[in-house]
């Protein structure tokens, strides 16, 4: 059986340099789609992080891939359309998409192991395709679990492996070196290093009652697995996606 269980999202109000919305047209009917009612100005002065999870569970299925190695970033099995490392260069470093990855993983174990859960191993297979999902994103204007040719995120996966018998997926859109609204509290931040924009990443996350179910199995099986693929692009615009997995 294949179960889909699309979550709502969380997501934050934003407003041009004069207070009003903008940017609506370009992006509004896209995200109306799946369920998300949300004012968006990415080239505003203040962009707003927006957030969706999504859980899926197979039952009864044969797999012909083995997983790859725990903490193996160069595995044999990848995502063709994984576009490696991006890079935006902000007032206090060079960000790199791998470090923020790298940091997002460290920071939802410390959060799993806060609460008592066991951390999950880095699959880098499944964080090729996280990253190719973050591309594609951005490549083709929009923000959603499902692509525009209609495929999953399990059915992105089992393009390229099949060992998941449970797949889950995070995903955030913000901006890195501009203002930011955090949608849990108001707030005005803003990120100038891969490990703030992490923490930033993770804190919407888990102050996102939906996204901090799928991190902390509140509503799943245990995780084992997880990838994170971050896309940074030219205009510090920010696109994340956190797939976790529990191999057969």
């Amino acid at each position: 059986m294949n179960r889909f269980r699309p979550r709502d999202s969380a997501v934050d109000t934003v407003a041009g340099p004069e207070g009003g919305a903008r940017g609506a047209l370009r992006v509004g009917s896209l995200l109306i789609a799946v369920g998300i009612l949300v004012t968006v100005a990415l080239a505003a002065a203040v962009a707003g992080p927006q957030l969706v999870t999504y859980v899926d569970e197979l039952d009864g299925q044969d797999h012909e891939v083995d997983p790859p190695e725990p903490d193996e970033w160069q595995p044999p099995e990848t995502d063709p359309a994984d576009p490696g490392e991006s890079t935006y260069e902000t007032d206090e470093e060079t960000v790199s998409s791998t470090e923020v990855e790298e940091h997002v993983h460290r920071l939802v174990n410390e959060e799993r192991v806060e609460h008592g859960l066991d951390p999950i191993d880095f699959d880098g297979t499944v964080a090729s395709v996280s990253r190719a999902h973050s591309l594609d994103m951005n490549e083709r204007d929009y923000f959603a679990h499902i692509n525009p040719d209609e495929e999953s995120p399990h059915e992105r996966f089992q393009q390229v492996a099949d060992y998941c018998q449970a797949y889950g997926e995070n995903i955030a859109r913000t901006a890195v070196g501009e203002p930011v609204e955090r949608a849990h509290d108001g707030e005005r931040v803003e990120y100038h290093t891969a490990e703030e924009l992490a923490q930033g990443l993770v804190e919407q996350w888990m102050n996102s009652e939906e996204h901090r179910a799928t991190i902390l199995e509140e509503d799943t099986g245990e995780w084992e697995r997880g990838g994170v693929g971050v896309y940074l692009t030219d205009d510090g615009t920010v696109f994340a996606t956190h797939n976790f997995c529990t191999v057969w």
